[in-house]
């Protein structure tokens, strides 16, 4: 059930790379009536999309290694295993589009199939950013496990080719410790076979 909510006045804290807006507002109870007026920050990040790259035929994973500064504390450091993903940059550009482009930029191979998994909110009480979260379909023999990404953007992303069973198993392991990868693989893990219903009928 949705309920009405209020903001009464909306500033801009900090607009940089990314902008914090700041909110006075107020909602509906569920218990009936108002809230008081409160202050909330929210972090406008942009809307990304994520794609978890799979060839059903050598059931391989492709995976990216990267340096995240949100990681610094974290006990595994900050370099992370996680999947293809980008932010959609320009008005009117389709999640779709993002997912073909970031593919090509990061592991350096083409998407044969794209399916949709999921929208998730990343962090809402904080963060209005969104990810389109897909699986996609590579021919896994022409990704090369280098280094690669946008100089100008301080991209440095070593890609790894990878057994399925091998990525279950860094999952297991805590290796794999962000929430597109982990929610994609477990996705995949779900409807692998009639995804791989799906992709027999469409050729590479």
């Amino acid at each position: 059930m949705n309920h009405r909510f209020e903001v009464l006045d909306k500033s801009i804290g900090y607009s940089g790379f990314f902008r914090l807006e700041k909110y006075r507002l107020r909602h509906e109870l569920f218990a009936g009536g108002w809230s008081s007026a409160m202050v909330r920050e929210c972090l406008e990040r942009g809307h990304a999309v994520a794609v978890l790259l799979y060839d059903p035929d050598r059931d391989h994973i492709v995976l990216l290694e990267q340096f995240r500064v949100g990681a610094l504390e974290f006990p595994g450091g900050p370099w992370l295993l996680e999947i293809v993903a980008g932010i959609i940059d320009h008005p009117g550009e389709t999640p779709e589009e993002v997912a073909r482009r970031e593919t090509i930029e990061e592991a350096g191979c083409t998407l044969l199939d794209l399916v949709p998994i999921c929208q998730y909110l990343v962090s809402p009480g904080g963060t209005s950013e969104t990810i389109s979260l897909f699986c996609g379909r590579v021919d896994s023999s022409t990704v090369v496990p280098t280094v690669r990404g946008v100089v100008s953007e301080n991209e440095d992303i070593q890609v790894h080719v990878v057994s399925r069973a091998e990525a279950l198993t860094l999952l297991q392991q805590g290796r794999i410790n962000s929430a597109a990868p982990i929610i994609a693989l477990q996705w995949l893990e779900l409807n692998r076979l009639p995804l791989l219903e799906r992709w027999r009928a469409v050729p590479t």
